[in-house]
């Protein structure tokens, strides 16, 4: 007797398939992903791996468990659009680990953000000697509290009045109220005593006297009286006064005090996601110390009595975490072994995968985007989901060779639970591990959006395309350096990591400063260079822009361009602004017109008025060169670069923007694309060419490779020689070997991460570096270039 299996149908689902993409730059892309499969899309910057994989696959997959959930609940929810695709099939439910910054928050440190803070409070409020009460004894979010008052308790048919206490005992410390440090306002920042409220006394940046704050502090104190000659009470008042309801101009609103006010609107913020004049302003009238009571670790005094083998939560929490994982595995309790189980998963994880050099107390504002999203990974390794889509956004930026093997492995660890594994990715070592490989191109912007290769990465270095061609480039050392022109010296520098470092950082050369994540790069570049005067520094921090924002608002092209159009026609340049007098009166300059359909998706249509070109009808009527405003913004930079060189659009204010532009590997943007539609890549370069204007000696450029194709990179090392050949310094903080090849001096920061780091460990040539191959990078650099 014999039986024929028959496959199931359910296993006959084992690919993603798009057809027909169109969102961004994407022409009409069909392609097939096999599921369970670490899949890499590659191209170059621009091409459209990211329209692709997050505007696409990923944002259809959110919006689709979106519309699972009420439509109470989905009110609440942002509204997906449904992106320009005619079919996708086979979707499963997509996590995607970007490199957007984690929440600012002030509260939020690396403990929090991964429930590791949560798991030790539970720790502690078990064997935690002696014992001052549950897990939110020891929470730095929770505030003591006790209460008393009159419940009336129902015993049979009578109702009895009883005198109930209530308290909360919590972790807070009642100095700080749990956020580390204390500031001190400097009042004289605040206001000018000299002038009234009506003169625009108040100097705090939004605190107009025509607008709502000048309009309640002057209902509660005199608005046409000199600050200096208010009364005692009228100045407490103004200042410290207690939050009250009051009525101004018929409207019910809360008035409190300047002090407080600016407390919970710009102090209960991390500093360094305030807007660029809000942070300018608390910089110059706050200074933060660390709270006397706590020492800066948020607990209240209970907190930190409570010890487990005289360890307390607040010590726990300040280890670098391989010494916690250490600490944690010398526990040995059976009556709490899963928790501590759990614990060390969590804390091995951060091991794993390159962390272990932070503390739990590190706040989360202040990683880097390469460090959020390895730290967002964390809560997925040991997560029991599976048949998931893993989407990741270059998860090697900040890593040094060293430390991508270990990337990979986590990569192929997800993708064996079967998982189906995403990854945007640039790097060949990354490439290489991959099962897929999507390659997007032929070009950028415009020339790009087709897929151009799919198959085997054997096959991808056979095929011919851009990504295939340069996937084996290997950049050599350069037979000659650079003589340095002078010094830059550094002494004692001990921010975070540091110890007391001594350092000459060579002027007049390209530097690289190199070392695995954690070593102290950063500290000593931007604690002790960019502050600097003639220091121009172009750091990760990301580029804050609307969707009426784009490169030529951005750099400051438009401003010469509308000056250009204004004296040809003899008129105003407001005209030439979409959002100013110039925009199109039914769009309000947007070019699309959003329309809201409550708790479905908001439709974006385009305007028929101005069809999408933003500027009303008369404006589009004034032409400069044969062109109006409209088509210039149209333009990609190379060809606007030439249209703003001669002839009756000369404008060389212009043509040096679009130039810098071009520099970079710019050159395909159009000069009116929104800034909501560029890459990481593009937004990194987007800022260095604005501040590439700046005036400065000394150029400090952090990981500029991010984003970048293979074939870029020597791109950028050309510009990075035109910069140095024309007088300027120039300090690299970089992992790309290429980058270390070609620099002309060395700065390896280590030998380890944390606490293992923190100290110059080679200056010197490449060649030096490689023929000591003394440390870790001196090993990888020499291992690239095949020595």
């Amino acid at each position: 007797m014999s039986s024929t299996t028959t496959a199931h149908p359910a296993d006959s689902h084992d690919l993603i398939r798009v057809h027909g993409a169109r969102e961004n730059n994407l022409k009409d892309v069909d392609v097939e992903i096999p599921k369970r499969r670490l899949t890499v899309f590659t191209g170059v910057s621009g091409s459209g791996k990211s329209s692709l994989v997050f505007d696409t696959i990923a944002a259809e997959s959110q919006r689709m468990i979106n519309e699972t959930y009420s439509a109470f609940l989905q009110g609440f929810m942002p509204n997906l659009a449904r992106p320009d695709v005619d079919v996708l099939d086979g979707l499963t439910t997509a996590i995607v680990v970007d490199q957007e910054r984690m929440g600012a928050n002030a509260r939020s440190t690396v403990g929090t953000a991964t429930d590791v803070n949560a798991l030790l409070r539970i720790l502690f409020s078990r064997l935690g000697r002696p014992h001052i009460g549950g897990p939110q004894a020891f929470s730095f979010n929770v505030a003591s509290m006790t209460a008393v008052g009159q419940v009336k308790v129902d015993k049979g048919d009578a109702t009895t009045p009883e005198k109930r206490e209530f308290s909360v005992t919590g972790g807070m410390c009642p100095r700080c109220e749990g956020m580390g440090s204390v500031s001190d306002i400097d009042l004289a920042q605040l206001y000018d005593p000299a002038r009234s409220l009506a003169d625009g006394a108040i100097t705090v940046p939004g605190y107009s006297a025509d607008g709502w704050y000048g309009r309640i502090f002057g209902a509660v104190v005199p608005a046409d009286v000199p600050i200096e000659q208010f009364s005692k009470r009228q100045l407490q008042e103004f200042l410290h006064g207690a939050p009250r309801r009051i009525k101004v101009e018929g409207i019910n609103l809360t008035y409190e005090g300047l002090v407080p006010k600016i407390q919970k609107s710009m102090l209960s913020k991390d500093v360094d996601s305030l807007q660029p004049h809000v942070r300018a302003f608390v910089e110059r009238a706050v200074t933060f110390t660390a709270c006397p009571e706590c020492d800066g670790t948020r607990l209240s005094a209970a907190a930190r009595s409570s010890t487990i083998d005289g360890v307390s939560i607040a010590d726990a929490c300040a280890m670098q975490i391989t010494d916690l994982a250490a600490w944690v595995r010398g526990l040995d309790e059976p009556s709490v072994a899963p928790l501590l189980g759990g614990l060390r998963h969590h804390l091995d994880s951060f091991v794993e995968i390159g962390l272990g050099y932070l503390s739990l107390d590190r706040p989360s504002g202040t990683l880097s985007g390469g460090e959020a999203q390895r730290t967002k990974m964390i809560r997925h390794l040991g997560s029991a989901l599976t048949d998931v889509t893993y989407v990741f956004d270059e998860p090697t930026i900040g890593l040094h060779p060293h430390d991508i093997q270990r990337m990979n492995d986590l990569l192929r660890r997800l993708r064996d639970k079967g998982n189906t594994v995403l990854v945007v990715e640039h790097k060949p070592e990354v490439i290489a591990v991959a099962d897929h490989v999507v390659d997007l191109g032929p070009g950028a912007g415009t020339a790009g959006g087709e897929v151009v290769f799919e198959g085997t990465v054997e096959r991808l270095r056979a095929s011919g395309t851009l990504t295939g061609r340069h996937l084996d480039d290997r950049a050599t050392l350069k037979p000659a350096v650079r003589t340095p022109s002078g010094r830059l010296e550094v002494r004692g520098a001990s921010a975070n990591n540091l110890r007391d470092v001594d350092v000459d950082i060579p002027l007049g050369v390209l530097v690289a400063v190199t070392g695995v994540a954690g070593s102290g790069k950063s500290s000593l570049i931007h604690g002790s260079v960019s502050g600097r005067d003639g220091v121009v520094t172009v750091d990760q921090a990301a580029i804050r822009g609307s969707r009426r924002s784009n490169p030529a608002t951005y750099t400051g092209l438009l401003e010469p361009v509308r000056k250009a159009f204004a004296k040809a026609n003899g008129v105003k340049p407001a005209l030439f602004s979409a959002n100013s007098e110039g925009a199109c009166p039914v769009c309000n300059g947007a070019g699309v017109i959003y329309t809201d359909l409550g708790v479905m998706a908001t439709v974006a249509t385009t305007c028929e008025e101005c069809e999408g070109r933003r500027f009303s009808a008369s404006v589009l009527e004034y032409r400069l060169g044969g062109r109006d405003i409209s088509e210039v913004l149209a333009m990609p930079v190379t060809e606007a670069e030439t249209f703003f060189a001669d002839g009756e659009a000369r404008t060389p204010a212009a043509h040096a923007v679009l130039r810098r532009l071009a520099d970079v590997g710019l050159g395909y943007l159009t000069l009116g694309q929104p800034l909501t539609t560029l890459s990481g890549g593009e937004r990194q370069r987007l800022k260095l060419a604005t501040h590439m204007a700046a005036k400065g000696g000394v150029y400090v450029l952090d990981e500029p490779t991010t984003g970048l194709h293979l074939a870029d990179v020597e791109q950028l090392l050309g510009l990075l020689d035109r910069l140095v050949d024309s007088g300027t310094s120039v300090v690299v903080i970089e992992h790309h070997q290429a980058v270390m090849a070609h620099a002309d001096w060395i700065i390896d920061l280590g030998p380890g991460a944390g606490h293992d780091g923190g100290r110059v460990v080679f200056e010197g040539t490449p060649t030096d570096l490689v023929a000591a191959r003394s440390t870790l990078t001196g090993e990888h650099l020499a291992a690239y270039v095949g020595a």
